[in-house]
């Protein structure tokens, strides 16, 4: 907190607060504040008669009295109540961050009013209350205003339910224009007025014939190569797996 406080903030506010009370602050800001009683004649310039009786500074409790006035004064005046800081955020010491942005508030809230207070605090937006008659606020309760959900005199017409399939025809692109709402259209999985006429199940041989290749028509079952044929081969003269192979020739015997 203690770094957050501004110390040309706090030259600004010096220069305010003695030029609008007439009254030398001292050496140290915070110190020459801490008995309330230029806050208090501070708010008095600002609005005349916050606070009636301000108390000598003789005891503690005179000058807590002083600081407690001025808290008061300045809520009514129109500061808000989490901007103010505490009585012993500045008698005690405690957080000079949250008195510098009290007086800061205060500034701003004066400014509003018409004050001048050099370049502190800003300006407030002005309330602009707004009044209507009785009738026209009757009328108002027929309207189903935009933010209610209206759809502006828009309606569903045309328009499928959620999930069915929309009919895409355009005449420059010479698509076929859908004859029913029992069309299936292309984006639905058509076949587009082909079938499965000649087609075998998957896994199924096909036979290949091309006449100008001399190929022969093969009958159903015949087994093709990719299919694991011996191409008419046998195993007549071959011995089981492992066992000797006799060689004989001729010429060596």
């Amino acid at each position: 907190l203690a770094q957050k406080y501004d110390p040309q903030h706090e030259r600004e506010l010096r220069a305010w607060i003695e030029g609008t009370t007439g009254r030398r602050i001292g050496d140290n800001f915070m110190d020459g504040l801490k008995d309330g009683v230029i806050l208090c004649e501070l708010i008095n310039k600002l609005q005349p008669g916050s606070v009636p009786k301000v108390n000598e500074p003789v005891q503690n409790w005179h000058k807590l009295e002083n600081i407690g006035n001025f808290l008061r004064a300045i809520t009514r005046y129109g500061v808000k109540p989490h901007d103010i800081f505490e009585a012993n955020d500045l008698f005690e010491n405690t957080n000079h961050t949250q008195v510098q942005s009290t007086l800061i508030a205060l500034a701003s809230q004066a400014k509003t009013k018409g004050n001048n207070v050099g370049g502190l605090g800003v300006k407030y937006a002005e309330k602009q209350q707004r009044r209507f008659h009785p009738e026209k606020l009757r009328e108002g309760r027929n309207i189903i205003g935009l933010q209610m959900g209206t759809n502006k005199f828009a309606s569903q017409q045309g328009m499928t339910a959620y999930g069915t399939r929309r009919h895409l025809y355009d005449p420059k692109l010479g698509t076929d224009q859908p004859l029913d709402q029992a069309t299936i259209s292309l984006q639905m999985g058509t076949n587009k007025g082909a079938s499965q006429a000649g087609m075998t199940a998957p896994g199924t041989k096909r036979q290949i014939f091309e006449p100008a290749l001399g190929m022969e028509h093969c009958d159903t079952m015949t087994i093709g190569l990719q299919m694991g044929s011996n191409k008419g081969a046998s195993q007549q003269g071959m011995t089981v797996y492992g066992l000797p192979r006799q060689v004989y020739d001729p010429k060596y015997c």
